[in-house]
């Protein structure tokens, strides 16, 4: 169980700080929600305490850890589809496992596509939710900020 204070990773949201623990009664049955506040657009998203393992939030990862996925960002492999719809279902299998590896090759994938031919809306709308994903976790774990992080992803593509 996560306690108030503490950095943790949402698999579709991304990291944020644990504000507060409530108690909502939703349909009948009282359940007790984290409080996330997401540094990245001033967020807040309630997770059930319950179950939250099952989501896939966890602690973040460590600062050395997040180096290491910006030095290797510019040798990941990216392999995507023709296919549209497969590619966007591949995609969002790799953001929902909550490994940020998999989460910044998403990134980089969609980055390079964007640059060679361009996005669809929906790619476009994947792109900005994967982006948020990685570099929220990668804001906290390295104590920078946003725009910096973003900028060292664009000069490694």
């Amino acid at each position: 169980m996560f306690k108030i204070g503490d950095y943790i990773a949402h698999p579709m949201h991304g990291a944020g700080i644990i504000e507060g623990i409530v108690s909502k009664k939703i349909n009948g049955a009282e359940r007790d929600y984290y409080v996330l506040k997401l540094p990245v657009g001033d967020m807040v998203v309630m997770v059930p305490v319950e179950g939250c393992e099952n989501i896939g939030v966890r602690n973040i990862i460590s600062g050395a850890e997040a180096k290491k996925v910006i030095d290797s960002f510019s040798e990941l492999d990216i392999c995507m589809t023709q296919n549209w719809n497969k590619r966007y279902r591949e995609n969002m299998d790799k953001l929902k496992s909550g490994n940020l590896l998999e989460v910044a090759s998403v990134v980089k994938g969609l980055m390079c596509r964007d640059n060679e031919r361009g996005l669809s809306t929906g790619e476009r709308k994947m792109l900005h939710s994967a982006k948020q994903i990685l570099i929220s976790e990668l804001v906290i774990a390295m104590n920078v900020n946003y725009e910096q992080i973003e900028k060292e992803l664009y000069a490694s593509i």
